[in-house]
């Protein structure tokens, strides 16, 4: 690869380190048996990167000397570490009779069955149920997404001090924990799949509907999670939740072009311009779930989630859009993973379905439940149904109540400006 100057050097080195850094930890996690150590061999051969190769050129294959450079290095760690004798000596062997390790076919390698299982053992790691969920997301981003600590500060809103401790104390606490480089068996299989599964979609939904701050969709973050969430289908083939969450994130991407206007406002899906949405996002989204249902089994609620958004997915406009089925799908999610959220959706569906007088007394139903009550979209909805039912004043109220709720601006300036709508008459549905 030509060298044309340091500085494309440099980001030549930050974007194959991003790509490879996953498989890197995971192959050194399986040799030194410690994560945090496998991240800072990792980090080693990106400081050696940046040393060479503005000297020497970037390598033809830069992921495999990444790969060497660390294998290297965990070998001497091992020695220095005067243990796994019988283990050293085999990979020394290994280095020593290839020489041209570095300079080999990497394709090879990342295709080969031994890199994918220590990226799968990887992946079950920074997403073990003994990890809280903020550090679950943190760590997986770290590891497995390749995102800087400042990256993940700047897409959660929070400090680079504030990431860098939950990451610390997640390794610490895997440490402590003992928790082993393996992938699940058994019954635990689909509980530590669940928790992978929740861990993406945390970051997916940070990333298209933000919870705080000044813009309303953070484009990266869905990017993170979809290429985490197909990695983990690809390496989790026959788990049709995995396909699922694929199908589900594909769909709602699909729309991200046409979910805010020119100066960055939300545009809600009835308004949106659907001439916007990526078909190629749509035929991937459609072909995921298609897989999803392939599989069989009981459908699980990231497949069902995902059979809703194929309903817009494949209406060409808002009245052509199937509201009795997701109704249906709606309740079907409600037996299966029941929570008030769904409800509320369901509610949606129905007011949708068959008119916002028989979808206002399931909203009402809601009113009291107390996880829902600082929840800004139940007022947003409530508000909503008044309007189309004519009852502006009421309306009026509820979206001033929601504004007064949520924690992002672009958000609360859309809810402020139905509630001003509804000052001077209704709004059109």
């Amino acid at each position: 690869m030509p060298v044309t100057g340091s500085s494309e050097v440099h980001g030549a080195i930050e974007a194959v380190f991003r790509i490879e850094s996953a498989r890197l930890i995971a192959g050194l996690t399986r040799i030194v048996g410690d994560v945090g150590q496998a991240e800072e061999l990792a980090q080693d051969a990106l400081v050696a990167a940046l040393e060479r190769w503005p000297e020497t050129g970037v390598p033809q294959n830069p992921g495999a000397w990444l790969m060497a450079t660390a294998k290297h290095r965990a070998i001497d760690l091992l020695r220095r570490r005067e243990r796994l004798a019988r283990k050293v000596e085999v990979l020394g062997r290994e280095a020593e009779s290839e020489p041209g390790w570095a300079e080999a076919d990497f394709e090879r390698v990342v295709e080969s069955a031994e890199i994918e299982d220590d990226l799968l053992r990887l992946v079950f790691i920074a997403c073990h149920p003994v990890l809280p969920t903020q550090a679950r997301v943190a760590l997986t981003l770290r590891l497995v997404g390749g995102l800087r600590t400042e990256e993940i500060a700047r897409a959660f809103l929070v400090s680079e001090a504030t990431v860098a401790q939950r990451i610390v104390r997640a390794k610490k606490k895997l440490a402590e924990a003992r928790v082993p480089f393996e992938v699940p068996g058994g019954e635990e299989l689909a509980a530590r799949v669940s928790s992978v599964l929740e861990v993406i979609y945390l970051v997916f939904n940070e990333g298209y509907a933000a919870t705080a701050g000044d813009d309303w969709m953070r484009p990266a973050l869905c990017e993170d999670a979809l290429r985490l969430g197909r990695m983990v289908a690809g390496l989790l083939p026959k788990e049709p939740e995995a396909h699922g969450l694929v199908a589900l994130m594909e769909l709602q991407a699909s729309r991200s072009a046409a979910r805010t206007g020119p100066t960055g406002e939300p545009v809600l899906l009835l308004e949106q311009n659907r001439s916007r949405w990526d078909r190629l996002l749509i035929r991937r989204g459609l072909a995921a779930l298609a897989r999803a249902e392939e599989l069989g089994g009981t459908v699980g609620p990231y497949a069902l989630q995902a059979a809703i958004a194929a309903c817009h997915a494949r209406a060409r406009t808002p009245e052509a859009t199937d509201w009795p089925r997701i109704a249906m799908l709606y309740e079907a999610l409600a037996h299966i993973a029941p929570s008030p959220v769904v409800e509320l959706n369901r509610a949606v569906a129905v007011a949708m379905a068959f008119g916002p007088e028989h979808g206002l007394p399931l909203v009402d139903e809601l009113a009291a439940e107390p996880s829902l009550a600082g929840y800004h979209l139940l007022p947003s909805v409530r508000g909503d149904l008044l309007a189309r039912l004519g009852r502006a004043a009421e309306a009026r109220e509820e979206f001033l109540r929601a504004a007064s709720l949520t924690r992002n601006a672009r958000e609360r300036a859309l809810l402020e400006e139905r509630a001003a709508e509804q000052g001077g008459g209704n709004r059109p549905s």
